[in-house]
C-alpha cells in the first residue's frame, strides 16, 4: 500500500456518537492509527442506534472504518492506568465526554498536554467549556433548535431539522481540521496544544449567511422549503413525468432561460422579472410561467434544454437515486469493508489524493483489538484474563 499522509500517527479517542467518531475517522483515513476506547459490554452507544446493517448500526459502519476497538473500564484505576499508558504514545487525544468528565478522570486538556508536551488534545463538546449552556445536553437536534437552524428550514407552514446531523458533522468536520493545524504548528514548534470545539460553536459558523441576513436586512430568511429565500427561479419544479431542480443565477441566465428553455423570449424582458430582485418579488408569478411549461414536457427534454442552454439543474434524487448515481458508479467511488457481519459497500473517502491507495480497513467488534493492545502495552495472558474476569476490559 501507498503511504498516506499520517502514516506513524497514533490518536487515542474516548469517543461516542457522531461528532468525534466522525473527526478520528478522518485521520484513519488519512493513515492515523486509531485506538477507539469503548465501554465493556456496551461501547459506543452509537452502536445500538439500529440494526438495519447486517445487525449493526448504520451510523456506527460509516463513522468506525479502520480503527481498533479497546474495552476499558474508565471508573477503575487500572482501566485509567491503561488508557494514561496509550496516551503516553500518542501524538493526539480526542474526548467527548460529558462535561468536567474529562477533567475528572485525569483526562483534561491543560493536566495532560502539561504532561504529555507534544499531545495533540482535542475536547468535543455541546456547547463549549463555559458560559451558561457549559453543562446543558446536547444533541444534534437541540443545537439545530438553538442556532435558529429549525427557524429558516422547512416550509412557510412548518420548519423542520436537517435530514442528517448537521450539527454534529459541523463540530466532527471543524475538530478534525483544528487537529491537522495542531499537528502542523507541533511540526514547526514541537509542541502541542488543546483544541475546543463545540456543536453549538460550529453550526453557528455555518448560520453565518442567515446572520448577515437578519442583522442589516431587519428580518431573518424566510422558509421556503427547498427554493431559495433570496434567488428565484431557484429550486425543485414538476415536469411531465418527474421533477428538476433549476438554479437560475443571474439576469442573463434569466433570459436565456426564458429564450432556450421556456419557448418564451417574451419573460426575459418582463420588468417583473428583469432582476433578480423583482423576480424575488413575484415569485408566484415566475412559479406561475415556469410551471406553465415545465410541466408539459418529460423530464428528459427539460433537461437536455437546460444543459445546451448551460442552467445549471440536477435531479430530484431519493436516497436510491444516489446509491445507483453514475457519478459514483464512473468514479469508482464505491468499494468494500470488512465488518463482522461481513462484506459491506462502503463509499471512498472524499479527500482523494492522487496516486495513494485510500484505507478501508474494517469496522471493528466491540473489543475485537483489546488483547492486542495489551499485550504491546506489556500485560502477559494471565494479566488479561484477570482484567477481563473483573470487567475492567
Amino acid at each position: 500500500m501507498t503511504s498516506l499522509p499520517l502514516d506513524g500517527l497514533l490518536v487515542v479517542a474516548c469517543e461516542q456518537a457522531v461528532a468525534a467518531p466522525l473527526a478520528t475517522r478522518h485521520l484513519a483515513d488519512l493513515g492515523a492509527r486509531v485506538i477507539k476506547i469503548e465501554r465493556p459490554k456496551v461501547g459506543d452507544f452509537a452502536r445500538a442506534y439500529d440494526r438495519t446493517v447486517k445487525g449493526m448500526s448504520s451510523h456506527f459502519v460509516w463513522l468506525n472504518r479502520s480503527k481498533e476497538s479497546l474495552t476499558v473500564d474508565l471508573k477503575d484505576d487500572r482501566g485509567r492506568d491503561i488508557v494514561a499508558r496509550l496516551i503516553a504514545q500518542a501524538d493526539v487525544f480526542v474526548q467527548n465526554f460529558a462535561p468536567g468528565a474529562a477533567e475528572r478522570l485525569g483526562l483534561g486538556g491543560p493536566e495532560l498536554t502539561a504532561r504529555h508536551p507534544g499531545l495533540v488534545h482535542c475536547s468535543i463538546s455541546g456547547y463549549g467549556s463555559s458560559g451558561p449552556y457549559r453543562d446543558a445536553k446536547a444533541y444534534d437536534l437541540l443545537i439545530q433548535a438553538e442556532t435558529g437552524v429549525l427557524s429558516i428550514t422547512g416550509t412557510p407552514e412548518q420548519p423542520s431539522k436537517t435530514g442528517i446531523p448537521v450539527a454534529d458533522i459541523a463540530a466532527g468536520m471543524y475538530a478534525f481540521s483544528g487537529i491537522l493545524a495542531a499537528l502542523v504548528e507541533r511540526g514547526r514548534t514541537g509542541r502541542g496544544r488543546v483544541v475546543e470545539i463545540s456543536l453549538f460553536d460550529a453550526l453557528s459558523e455555518w448560520m453565518g449567511y442567515p446572520i448577515y441576513w437578519t442583522s442589516y436586512g431587519g428580518t431573518p430568511p424566510a422558509r421556503f422549503g427547498a427554493e431559495h429565500p433570496g434567488i428565484a427561479p431557484y429550486g425543485p419544479f414538476a415536469t411531465a413525468d418527474s421533477e428538476i431542480v433549476v438554479a437560475i443565477q443571474n439576469d442573463r441566465e434569466w433570459r436565456t432561460f426564458a429564450d432556450q428553455v421556456l419557448g418564451r423570449p417574451e419573460l426575459g424582458t418582463d420588468p417583473r422579472f428583469a432582476t433578480n430582485t423583482d423576480r424575488v418579488a413575484n415569485r408566484a408569478a415566475v412559479h406561475a410561467a415556469v410551471d406553465a411549461v415545465l410541466v408539459l414536457l418529460p423530464f428528459d427534454e427539460v433537461a437536455r434544454r437546460l444543459t445546451a442552454a448551460r442552467i445549471a439543474n440536477g435531479r430530484m434524487n431519493d436516497v436510491d437515486g444516489l446509491l445507483n448515481h453514475p457519478q459514483l458508479a464512473e468514479r469508482g467511488r464505491w468499494q468494500t469493508v470488512e465488518s463482522p457481519v461481513g462484506e459491506l459497500a462502503a463509499l471512498l473517502p472524499p479527500i482523494t489524493l492522487p496516486g495513494t491507495t485510500p484505507r478501508m480497513d474494517p469496522v471493528p467488534d466491540l473489543g475485537e483489538h483489546t488483547a492486542d493492545i495489551l499485550t504491546v502495552l506489556g500485560y502477559d495472558a494471565d494479566g488479561i484474563a484477570a482484567l477481563r474476569r473483573e470487567g475492567i476490559v
